[in-house]
């Protein structure tokens, strides 16, 4: 019922924007509206989930999630406002790693008590995390010590990544399902008796149908959050830095933080787990270097300089991850630890003056 209520802001969002209401209100209301778009994707995601095997199903949610997020990113270069997409990147990577992943573990620790997921995929993971580190780090470091060819360098680093990424997602779909060991392959099967199966009745045809639409639609709604964040950011009194890094982060990643919460409480940690790292390894491996790629053809070429805290922030956040999920499983009090690394960033960067 409340998810129907929810559903009506979809349409009031678009029409309080075409009326131009005060920013703070359209901002509200299609923040709202992100929440029955994102509970129709999970439940769309849960049906190929269920078909395709957790780890694809959780890979399509995420890579479907991020869709808006390039779209608003393309959007801000196009208006030139790079600062403000580096630090969408930047909120984006450390809220699915730390704030989307941490919820899980709280919601569905407390109810499941500890969960497993695959320490094969947490491996990848945790690899790709460590290559999207490196990726921030050597341009920011190459920066301050010159910055010729500095451009150059961002896109060629920017082909790195995308390649590697590209073969990581090949892996994934076709190599490494035959790498499932046996204990894996018990924990899921425990995973499955725990919680009950949920019979949708949906088709696949039709999972796809509402998926994408969903995605359509939560791309429009991302396009009016964006295009009212300054005005009410300046209406709240808060820095360019901090609404890129924690308001427009959340928001744009809205889908896979509250399905990843959702597939957690259902004790499908894999998929779960799948989307919310799977999320920031895109945001970093594949959003932030095809916008420099896209850029070059803008006329606004964006770089992966990126500035000293962001690139803190993100190696703090991939460095934490990977402790805590290196052993395949996990419970609610790792969740807060997560969490909790979180809300000090998320502190640092509203403390922090706009230039940074």
């Amino acid at each position: 019922m409340l998810l129907r209520i929810l559903l009506a802001c979809v349409p009031l969002a678009i029409v309080l924007r075409w009326l131009e209401c005060p920013p703070l209100v359209v901002f509200a209301i299609s923040a709202l509206a992100v929440i029955p778009l994102a509970e129709l994707m999970g439940e769309a995601t849960e049906v190929f989930a269920a078909r395709l095997g957790p780890n694809v199903g959780g890979l399509l949610n995420a890579t479907l999630g991020i869709a808006p997020e390039v779209i608003i990113c393309i959007l801000g270069l196009r208006n030139g406002l790079h600062n403000v997409v580096k630090a969408s990147i930047t909120g984006s990577i450390i809220a699915n790693l730390l704030l989307g992943l941490g919820l899980s573990m709280i919601f569905g620790g407390r109810r499941h008590g500890f969960q497993h997921f695959d320490k094969l995929h947490a491996s990848l993971n945790a690899g790709l995390l460590m290559l999207a580190s490196t990726g921030l780090i050597v341009p920011a470091v190459f920066h301050h010590i010159t910055t010729i060819h500095e451009q150059r360098f961002s896109l060629e680093t920017s082909v790195v990544l995308l390649v590697v990424y590209a073969l990581s997602v090949w892996f994934t779909i076709r190599g490494g399902q035959q790498h499932f060991t046996e204990d894996t392959t018990r924990q899921k099967v425990q995973q499955a008796e725990s919680v009950p199966a949920r019979e949708h009745g949906w088709s696949s045809g039709r999972a796809l149908t509402i998926l994408g639409a969903a995605t359509f639609t939560l791309a429009l709604i991302s396009e009016i959050l964006t295009s009212q964040l300054e005005p009410a950011s300046h209406a709240l009194g808060l820095t360019e830095t901090f609404s890129g890094v924690i308001l427009l982060a959340i928001v744009g990643n809205a889908g896979e933080l509250l399905n990843a919460v959702r597939f957690a409480r259902n004790n499908q940690m894999d998929v779960s787990f799948s989307i919310a790292v799977g999320a920031g390894t895109q945001v970093a491996l594949m959003v932030a270097p095809l916008l420099v790629v896209i850029s070059q053809f803008m006329g606004t070429p964006m770089d992966l300089v990126f500035s000293p805290f962001e690139v803190i922030a993100v190696a703090l956040a991939v460095v934490v991850t990977n402790k805590i999920t290196g052993d395949g499983q996990c419970h609610w009090m790792e969740g807060v630890l997560l969490v909790g690394v979180y809300a000090i960033l998320g502190l640092a960067f509203f403390d922090l003056p706009e230039l940074i």
